[in-house]
């Protein structure tokens, strides 16, 4: 693995600028990028059927923050072609059709891994790292559990 590899993960209230951030995890060496982004739903069908006005995020920035910076640990140590890593997650209101989340790898082909990659750290994301949100529809508004139990000295 080269060493100083870019690496970004961030907790933030502005807009999320894939172009930027793309721009950011591209070596010359680079040619593929994996990207997901999650979006605010204004219908939710599966499950219990609603309408969502808007998601209401919030999060415990520095713990947060590290436990992304470990989901890049994680990548880096299963995928060892992965050149750049981008996660970032949003919060404050949010409405419909607004991305939320983003979770992008690039590396030199795409048969090397990167799906797989960026598939991992959107789903280590929602298992490890800290982040509430409040579903606000027509008929009021909910806490949405997720699927992270802190572990001990956490």
């Amino acid at each position: 693995m080269q060493p100083n590899l870019p690496t970004i993960f961030s907790i933030t209230e502005s807009e999320i600028d894939l172009n930027d951030l793309l721009a950011q995890i591209t070596l010359p060496s680079s040619g593929a990028a994996a990207i997901f982004t999650g979006m605010v739903r204004g219908v939710t069908s599966r499950d219990n059927p609603h309408e969502t006005v808007y998601l209401e995020y919030e999060a415990y920035v520095p713990m947060a923050e590290a436990k992304m910076k470990q989901v890049a640990a994680e990548i880096r140590a299963r995928w060892d072609v992965i050149e750049g890593i981008a996660i970032v997650q949003r919060i404050g209101r949010l409405y419909p059709k607004t991305p939320t989340v983003l979770i992008a790898c690039t590396a030199a082909h795409r048969d090397t891994g990167v799906f797989e990659a960026a598939r991992y750290g959107i789903d280590r994301l929602k298992e490890i790292v800290p982040v509430w949100k409040k579903e606000v529809g027509p008929n009021g508004e909910e806490w949405i559990e997720g699927d992270y139990i802190p572990g001990a000295g956490e």
